[in-house]
């Protein structure tokens, strides 16, 4: 009994020893901007159907997105690195490296950054690009704080 009783507390002491170290580990918010426009670049391996897509995705969402306080007003520009398509076991996977900057509106010095990459699965090739490009513009939305729109 007695050497039940040592684990339940030893391992009651662990627990509340992660706890305290959990609580202590939150990162800080990130910044949030008020987006006004996003230009969408790509190189020459990129298909012209995912930066019209994004583009048309990404701003819809700057025009659904309301601030009601003051945040820094930033042009986006969203540069698509590469895009990989075709990976996998099956080749459905698609993966695009993505930069976007955030501009000051003010003075055009930029005053964020974010690089990702994104992978997104298609099983129907003729839908990849769209499927990509919602995917990039989700990840982008959710990085600068933007509401979903109509796109």
């Amino acid at each position: 009994m007695k050497w039940l009783r040592l684990c339940f507390c030893q391992l009651a002491v662990i627990c509340v020893a992660l706890s305290a170290c959990s609580m202590g580990s939150k990162e800080p918010p990130a910044p949030i901007y008020d987006v006004r426009s996003a230009v969408v670049l790509g190189g020459v391996g990129v298909p012209p159907a995912v930066l019209s897509g994004i583009s048309d995705r990404v701003n819809a969402a700057i025009n659904a997105t309301v601030r009601t306080d003051v945040y820094p007003r930033v042009v986006l520009t969203i540069r698509i690195v590469s895009v990989t398509k075709g990976q996998g076991f099956d080749k459905n996977r698609n993966v695009a490296k993505i930069t976007a900057d955030a501009a000051s509106v003010d003075d055009g010095s930029v005053i964020g950054v974010s690089a990702f990459d994104v992978s997104s699965f298609a099983n129907d090739p003729a839908m990849a690009d769209q499927i990509l490009a919602e995917d990039i513009s989700a990840r982008i939305r959710s990085a600068f704080q933007l509401t979903a729109g109509r796109g």
